[in-house]
């Protein structure tokens, strides 16, 4: 051990807490889940471990629940941990509680802070257990006692847990002022594709104060200058193909080629890159077309539902749909469109394996819309005003999240001056 190790020590996760397993009651017995948020205790199970601090969970146990089961009782400030399936996701019970047996509880004995084992817990999973830290994999009671902990001297453990927790709450902050532009980004797509904007750049007033200005249709009332009008009338449909992978020469030849495997790129309204590049001879042996760029593409199949618009000419898979706007349409209009109807899609989706939305259903689809381009236009560039927003700060965030990772795999292994006081108290690690 360098001298730079010096102050920092490692011993088995089990001599440094005491670790409890959760269990789960009976699902046969009714009287053993409360039905009322109010009449039962909270019940965590891995998908409850999100955010630094638990408070509410959507299943609660009741009393009979709990004497009748192996469920233990968790104190509030205890670190919580996943170690089946999801391995690694930690958080601290925010009040007394129970947990399921895929989650472990952890109290100190008092030679680790609770917030740095919070800290510490994850990167240890991942380092230490590598050879089970796959998908479908699991850690045990007994594995868990064996993960090996380094850990500093207290003052440098809560200096190490004040600093990640630090960026904790801006990470946060900004998921909460996410999740609030969002939320005014919808009421904002509600008003504009029920009452449109004038010319003046205002929505118009509600039907209730001016009724004058709105018609009604077989989807309700529009504003007087709109439409409801098939939108094969509006834009041309196209889909598209996957060229036969037993041969390599359709493939990999540079024309960009939208498939499910862009399901993460979907929704956030330009499509610049893809997974996959098929080729110009793939093209001509198969149904797959090259479409311009600027072409609005909805998932029809697996993430149903989520579209974007290309900056690029490309190529789609018969899982998408595509529309080539011009004169009657303009795309953002119609790639807001979808968006805001997004929920429809997802609803009418049928299928036992996969969901998808037959060609037929496209065929037959209408939209309200603006008669005039120019309103168009002014709709959308209200709500990609919004989008800005909204993907500023979910580039921070994404930027915050790297941060983080970066801090924890250097400060929890003392690789970095921690400093006490304005004292240095742990010092770089050699490499």
């Amino acid at each position: 051990m360098s001298d730079a190790m010096v102050s920092w020590q490692e011993a088995p996760l089990g001599e440094l807490a005491d670790i409890a397993i959760g269990g789960t009651p009976s699902r046969d017995v009714e009287s053993y889940w409360a039905s009322d948020r109010t009449d039962g205790f909270p019940w965590v199970a891995i998908s409850d471990l999100h955010g630094r601090i638990i408070r509410e969970t959507k299943e609660q146990i009741t009393a009979a629940g709990v004497n009748n089961s192996n469920v233990k009782l968790v104190t509030a400030g205890t670190v919580l941990m996943s170690f089946k399936l999801s391995l690694g996701r930690v958080a601290f019970a925010g009040r007394d509680l129970f947990t399921n047996e895929a989650i472990a509880a952890f109290k100190s004995r008092g030679e680790v802070a609770e917030d740095f084992l919070f800290y510490v817990l994850p990167e240890a999973v991942r380092t230490t257990a590598t050879d089970v830290a796959i998908k479908g994999a699991t850690l045990n009671k007994e594995s868990l006692k064996a993960l090996r902990i380094p850990y500093p001297c207290k003052a440098v453990q809560q200096r190490i847990a004040t600093i990640l927790t630090g960026i904790d709450t801006t990470i946060e902050k900004t998921e909460a002022l996410i999740a609030k532009y969002q939320q005014i980004k919808a009421g904002l797509m509600h008003d504009l594709f029920t009452r449109g904007v004038l010319p003046n750049g205002q929505l118009r007033p509600p039907r209730e104060q001016a009724p004058e200005l709105y018609q009604e249709t077989a989807i309700g009332w529009i504003p007087k200058e709109w439409q409801y009008e098939l939108l094969d009338k509006l834009a041309l449909r196209g889909s598209g193909h996957t060229p036969n992978k037993n041969f390599p020469e359709y493939w990999n030849g540079g024309i960009k080629w939208v498939s499910l495997a862009d399901s993460h790129r979907l929704d956030q309204l330009y499509i610049s890159d893809t997974e996959l590049q098929i080729s110009h001879k793939g093209i001509q042996n198969s149904s797959a077309v090259l479409h311009p760029a600027g072409i609005v593409v909805l998932s029809r199949d697996a993430g149903v539902g989520k579209s974007a618009i290309t900056t690029e000419p490309m190529a789609v898979s018969q899982h998408f749909m595509c529309w080539k706007c011009d004169q009657k349409m303009d795309n953002h209009f119609l790639y807001y469109w979808l968006q805001f109807n997004k929920r429809t899609f997802e609803n009418i989706a049928m299928g036992s394996t996969i969901l998808t939305i037959g060609l037929a259903y496209f065929k037959k689809m209408k939209i309200a819309c603006p008669i005039e381009l120019e309103e168009q236009r002014n709709i959308a560039a209200k709500i990609k005003a919004s989008d800005a927003r909204i993907f500023s700060l979910q580039d921070e965030l994404s930027k915050l999240k790297q941060q983080k990772q970066g801090l924890m795999h250097d400060l929890l292994t003392g690789k970095v001056l921690v400093t006490i006081e304005n004292k240095t108290t742990t010092t770089e690690a050699v490499a």
